[in-house]
């Protein structure tokens, strides 16, 4: 019996195929959402950040459903995406709006290491912070913006609990969500209210992405 290849040894799958709406979701940009995807399905896999069995749908399940969020986030807006793990979706959605200042805020060692080393290599002037949204040196860090986002983290009413101190009375949080998690919104709404969220709406967004397309809910930070 032989013994197991370590992660770092085993072979890593193809990259993903590009789908045609990669080329109009990010412009001139286009380069380095293809280096992203290369270093997703590569350094991602190896750091465990993806799985191998998600390398094949990187770009419709994760990268372009990342830029999705953008319906929802005004012109030159400051941008924070917290519990970003491996840049999903901050850095897609940072390539597709060059307008907009983003800071990825990740509280894992090894993935804000992976965050730096992405920044570093697409050479982009992104912001990475270590820590957790509610903790008071990371409200320092980040300052007060115009914008969250999160995607996959948790229920909508614990990343609405997290962003509020970052955002500015009336500013917007944005997160992903899937459409069983959609239906449960209204349930939820005693409880984001309680977290100081308010004007909650669920919409669908990404429909010229085609299979990337997915639905957001977004609020906005009550209080002044």
């Amino acid at each position: 019996m032989t013994d197991p290849q370590p992660p770092g040894d085993r072979p890593l799958p193809e990259l993903p195929v590009e789908p045609p709406s990669a080329a109009a979701a990010f412009g001139d940009r286009l380069p380095a959402a293809r280096r992203f995807v290369e270093l997703l399905a590569t350094d991602g896999v190896v750091r465990g950040l993806i799985g191998p069995r998600e390398v094949p749908r990187l770009w419709e399940r994760h990268v372009l459903n990342s830029v999705a969020v953008a319906e929802a986030v005004p012109h030159g807006a400051r941008v924070v995406d917290v519990g970003s793990g491996a840049g999903l979706p901050g850095i897609p959605l940072a390539l597709a709006r060059p307008d907009l200042a983003m800071t990825l805020v990740e509280p894992m060692a090894r993935r804000v290491e992976f965050l730096g080393d992405v920044v570093t290599d697409l050479g982009v002037d992104w912001r990475v912070v270590r820590g957790r949204a509610e903790e008071r040196s990371v409200a320092r860090a980040v300052g007060e913006v115009d914008v969250g986002a999160a995607r996959a983290v948790a229920p909508p009413p614990r990343p609405g609990g997290w962003v509020r101190g970052l955002l500015r009375p009336g500013a917007p949080l944005v997160a992903v969500i899937g459409s069983s998690a959609a239906a449960e919104v209204p349930a939820m709404l005693p409880e984001l209210a309680a977290a100081g969220m308010r004007d909650v709406e669920v919409r669908a967004v990404g429909a010229a992405l085609g299979e990337a397309a997915t639905q957001v809910v977004v609020m906005t930070r009550g209080g002044r």
